[in-house]
């Protein structure tokens, strides 16, 4: 703890003196700024334009979106972007004034592959931050009236585009919630602290880095889908790119379709990529906490120590032990074996959470019973003698049947104000308090 508490105030203390700081308000500002806190811009989009790299933009309660309204908010410069002050900038308090990136349906033709898109420049620069961020996609996902929605839960499944809701304009825009595209070839540190992403139509975050360092601390994600987060290197040389994930709590994630199949990772790592992930909580995935098991291992460098597993559906960590892919739960005596296998520098402390009674009153209780109990069937149907077959054999036509499908709950949305309990909620483990 002590270690995480000195990396904050490291980072904070050194990235609010390196450039010049802008306000931002989205009740109380204008386009034309200029920006500071008696005349803060409107918008992140406009900070961003006149910001340079290094500089502070601090942003107020509010729901902001990108350009002209867009769904999308591109940051094409390294600068520390903070949430959550008080109108006037008197107070900072990342849950009690939310910065939200919060996108409705009606806005889905103006998205882009992330929320949060970074298009920064090639080459070596100052570092990019964004700290107290709440970033929501859960009204611009279309959801089932009906089908798959437990008691209690407030709305039916997640569909599937092009799939959408009678009450939506589009489906569902299956966007990152936070994006760093593969072809960037920046070389500098991203790091992303204190952020709740919740209710992604895609994964929470996915970043990709040519050099440098990615280091994700202190953030909540509930209900991703197929993974809350990775962290992949556009650098064909092993070792260039470094990840830090640790101190968050990553529950919920979702597989890739409702058949409750496949994907559904807290945390994934790929290869190239130095990947440290310590002191954070795994709970209720449907596939595992944290999968090891994409890319060659002998390109990896893992250390998996001192987290908290509980509930994951499939394992808690899947792991390659060529050539087949292990299914390993922390209480199970092949677990610490990990450290034997390529790529893996660490597997040390890790906790299988026994009591998760902890979470009672924080984690949602219907969100919960459902996703325990969540179910995919299938019934089919086939009658070589029906009317229909009769005639498509007629006609030299195959034969067909139906396949009618049901799942009990898939991706519903969490109520976002329940993600701010999650906030420590377990001393030393996951998203702390934030000071």
């Amino acid at each position: 703890m002590k270690r995480f508490l000195t990396t904050l105030i490291a980072l904070t203390l050194g990235f609010s003196v390196l450039g010049a700081d802008f306000y931002v308000c989205q009740s109380a500002g204008k386009k034309k700024g200029p920006g500071t806190k008696e005349a803060p811009f409107r918008t992140i989009y406009d900070a961003v334009k006149n910001a340079q790299p290094g500089d502070a933009i601090h942003v107020a309660a509010g729901s902001y979106t990108g350009k002209m309204g867009a769904s999308e908010i591109i940051i094409e410069k390294p600068v520390t972007i903070i949430g959550g002050y008080s109108p006037g900038f008197t107070e900072r308090n990342v849950t009690k004034y939310p910065t939200m990136i919060q996108p409705v349906n009606e806005k889905n033709d103006t998205k882009g592959l992330g929320l949060l898109t970074f298009d920064l420049p090639t080459g070596p620069g100052p570092d990019l931050v964004i700290d107290g961020l709440i970033i929501d996609q859960s009204y611009m996902n279309s959801y089932h009236d009906v089908k798959g929605k437990p008691e209690g839960v407030e709305n039916g499944k997640w569909l599937e585009p092009p799939a959408k809701g009678a009450k939506d304009k589009f489906a569902s825009a299956k966007s990152y919630s936070i994006y760093n595209p593969v072809k960037s070839r920046y070389e500098g540190n991203i790091i992303i602290k204190n952020c709740v992403i919740a209710n992604s139509g895609n994964f929470g975050i996915n970043i990709s880095l040519f050099k440098g360092a990615v280091k994700i601390l202190n953030n909540v994600f509930v209900a991703c889908r197929m993974e809350a987060c990775d962290v992949a290197s556009s650098n064909a040389k092993a070792g260039e790119v470094e990840c830090e994930f640790a101190y968050n709590t990553v529950l919920f994630t979702w597989s890739r379709t409702d058949e409750l199949a496949d994907m559904g990772y807290g945390f994934r790592c790929i290869s190239n990529v130095t990947s440290n992930i310590h002191h954070n909580i795994f709970g209720l995935n449907v596939f595992s906490g944290v999968g090891n098991d994409k890319g060659d291992p002998k390109t990896k460098n893992v250390s998996l120590d001192n987290n908290v597993f509980f509930l994951n559906k499939m394992s808690d960590v899947t792991a390659v032990k060529s050539p087949n892919i292990l299914h390993l739960r922390v209480d199970s005596d092949e677990f610490e074996d990990m450290e034997d296998f390529p790529g893996m520098e660490s597997v040390e402390d890790n906790i299988s959470l026994k009591d998760p009674a902890i979470f009672k009153g924080i984690i949602n209780d219907a969100y919960l019973t459902g996703f325990l109990n969540a179910t995919y069937t299938e019934k089919t149907s086939y009658d070589e003698n029906s009317p229909a077959n009769v005639f498509r054999a007629a006609m030299g036509m195959n034969k067909v049947g139906k396949i009618e499908s049901q799942v009990s709950m898939y991706a519903n949305r969490y109520p976002l104000a329940e993600t701010y309990l999650l906030f420590g909620a377990l001393k030393d483990y996951g998203a702390q308090k934030i000071e």
